[in-house]
């Protein structure tokens, strides 16, 4: 088979969140996972004592194969065409199939009995997808961790600076530009210690053809075939299964939940941004916005449409993937299984482009202070409306705090009417209706947002 020369099919054209960031998904990043599957399933044989090293590492090196101390590292696969074994694919449903007879070609002679030995195709599969999703899963967690930083940043820059908070599209109460920041932090690093759980327990997939490793007894013997799984799961990095997992698709939902929300920690990030950029409220602008085609005086928060973008779509590819486990039944699943591929790769360009996008979003970040204040005081005072009153009652009683709320919001200044009510009072009417004094424990979790980013860089 010849390497491909021909434009992939999907270069990011209608998805440029994902563009310069599929690298480690790609048709030519899974095909070469799949080989280090067949290379890692040789060399597992050798490691449980069935076949020689010599053989192993004769295998591994025609099949392009990388030094066995370089870790990590996925094979040589330039002399494989992806197109070709994916048009073969569609007689036996999926590409592994016409995938052995290569690599068995192209062995050595007196090691292709050892190609695929015993295996299924669903384990090399499921388990190249597994080490595709922790190679790309590492890039996001490294992401999001920079991410982290430049939130804390963000946060502290910002702790004091008071703002109008927003419940349901509304003015609140008072809040800080550096607490918002804040929440956005402590979701990012809940969902990147998430993501990161999960890909420590990614498990290798290996059970032969119905799930009963009985192929690798007979080949190998018991004891061969009880230790074959987890000396195969070494091989490739990833953790060693309890059991085969055929039809029990947890490594898939799970890792599919945990990317999931890795974009809606995102999303969230990048749907304040949009609304604070918007030209009315003016509180926020991208380092380099984009331009329009046909208006010169806009300038979009491109970056945050971008990570927006695959907030909404990410969702709904994890719904496929647990309908897909719900559907796995008999010893394979029968669509289901083939329904999960793609499904999980958008799922990691999605999270991968949206997480290196937001890292550039954040970096460049600026605050209009001057906006941030004019749309505080837009209300005309009522932003601290509750804590007048919270104040007021005790002091005028019940009724006459309501009645006066209700004048003000019809119009009537707040100042004049709480200086009125409470003439003859000791109270600082100035005091009370300083936004700033009605932010709450605003700065202290600011702090503590910051200081657990600070504990996990710097344990």
């Amino acid at each position: 088979m010849s390497s491909d020369a021909r434009l992939p099919v999907d270069v990011g054209l209608l998805s440029p969140v994902t563009a310069r960031y599929d690298q480690d998904t790609t048709d030519a990043a899974v095909l070469a996972a799949l080989v280090a599957a067949e290379i890692a399933l040789t060399r597992a044989w050798a490691q449980v004592g069935v076949a020689s090293e010599e053989t192993a590492d004769a295998v591994a090196a025609a099949l392009g194969g990388r030094d066995r101390d370089a870790a990590g590292d996925l094979p040589d696969v330039s002399w494989l065409s992806a197109a070709e074994l994916a048009a073969a694919a569609r007689a036996g449903g999926n590409p592994v199939i016409p995938l052995v007879g290569a690599l068995k070609d192209r062995a050595p002679a007196d090691g292709r009995e050892w190609v695929h030995r015993g295996a299924t195709s669903q384990d090399i599969l499921d388990s190249a997808l597994m080490l595709t999703a922790r190679r790309a899963g590492a890039l996001i967690v490294a992401d999001l961790a920079a991410l982290e930083i430049l939130l804390a940043s963000f946060a502290a820059t910002h702790r004091d600076e008071v703002a109008a908070a927003r419940t349901l599209g509304q003015h609140a109460v008072p809040t800080t530009v550096g607490l918002r920041a804040a929440n956005w932090l402590r979701g990012i690093a809940r969902a990147r210690s998430r993501l990161t759980g999960v890909l420590a327990e990614l498990p290798a997939q290996l059970g032969g053809a119905g799930g009963t490793l009985a192929s690798f007894l007979q080949i190998g013997g018991a004891d061969a075939a009880a230790g074959l799984p987890a000396a195969f799961a070494t091989e490739l990095g990833l953790a060693a299964p309890d059991a085969p997992w055929h039809t029990t698709r947890w490594p898939v939902t799970e890792l599919g939940d945990a990317l999931t929300q890795v974009t809606d920690a995102l999303g969230v990030i990048a749907a304040d941004v949009v609304t604070g950029s918007r030209t009315e409220i003016g509180e926020l602008a991208e380092g380099s916005g984009g331009g329009s085609s046909a208006m010169p005086q806009k300038r979009n928060p491109a970056a945050a449409v971008l990570v927006r973008s695959a907030a909404l779509r990410a969702p709904h590819l994890s719904a496929t993937l647990h309908t897909a486990a719900a559907l796995a039944v008999d010893e394979r699943p029968d669509g289901a299984w083939h329904a999960e591929w793609p499904t999980l790769r958008e799922l990691l360009r999605l999270a991968r482009g949206a997480a290196a996008t937001a890292v550039d979003l954040v970096g460049g970040l600026r605050v209009d202070s001057a906006a941030v204040a004019r749309n505080l005081a837009v209300t005309d005072g009522l932003i601290v409306a509750e804590r007048v009153a919270l104040v007021l009652t005790p002091v005028i009683g019940k009724a006459a705090a309501a009645e006066l709320l209700t004048r003000a919001v019809a119009g009537e200044a707040l100042t004049a009417l709480v200086t009125a009510a409470t003439a003859g009072s000791d109270l600082d009417v100035t005091h009370l209706l300083d936004p700033a004094g009605y932010v709450g424990l605003a700065g202290a979790l600011v702090d503590d947002a910051i200081a657990r980013t600070h504990r996990e860089e710097h344990p």
